[in-house]
């Protein structure tokens, strides 16, 4: 089965946290690396890979002392990014538990959290759950990056997620559209 296969009957297992019909597209994956000052970055964690569009990308720019490890909820999804890339460690798991997860891998801090999750269609308690661990790994100056689909703004939930990235980061911008993603989608870059 392809990978756009897997990532379609993830979609349709759990349409709460697999908010996408297709893997990410490479240009929105660029979009989400060439932000970062990877000779500078030594912890790195993803929060949701899918079937590994981002962590393929991660692992061909990060810096080579770089600890990296993902975190993927669903099992099929966690099983095929495991497969694709057998160096990174895939920890099935909720992204509400990476404090726990950090201390088993050994990480104190995070310098940087690229994010593959579906903020828009989380519940306001699921967003702020996740945000909230987060907290406990990123430093202040510490980076995150996760991606939106311009609709995804037109939703409640969407907008409600917008106010809390400029609520709890110093900085957050936006990058160009990567109009080769299907849908078209946007990276939100924000600084602790």
């Amino acid at each position: 089965m392809s990978n756009t296969a897997h990532f379609i009957k993830a979609f349709l297992r759990n349409t709460g946290q697999v908010g996408a019909i297709a893997p990410s597209s490479p240009q929105l994956a660029q979009l989400m690396v060439d932000w970062f000052d990877w000779n500078e970055i030594r912890s790195v964690v993803e929060y949701g890979t899918g079937t590994g569009v981002f962590t393929g990308k991660i692992e061909s720019v990060r810096h080579p002392e770089a600890n990296f490890f993902a975190i993927e909820m669903d099992p099929e999804l966690a099983r095929i990014t495991s497969e694709r890339f057998p160096d990174v460690t895939v920890c099935n798991d909720c992204v509400t538990n990476v404090k726990a997860l950090c201390e088993q891998a050994k990480v104190d801090t995070v310098d940087a959290i690229l994010c593959g999750l579906p903020w828009a269609s989380f519940p306001d308690v699921l967003q702020d759950e996740c945000l909230d661990a987060m907290f406990d790994v990123l430093p202040p100056g510490g980076k995150f990056a996760t991606f939106a689909y311009w609709q995804g703004l037109l939703l409640p939930a969407g907008q409600r997620f917008k106010r809390k990235l400029k609520e709890r980061f110093s900085e957050v911008h936006f990058s160009p559209t990567a109009w080769k993603n299907l849908p078209p989608a946007f990276v939100y870059r924000c600084v602790r």
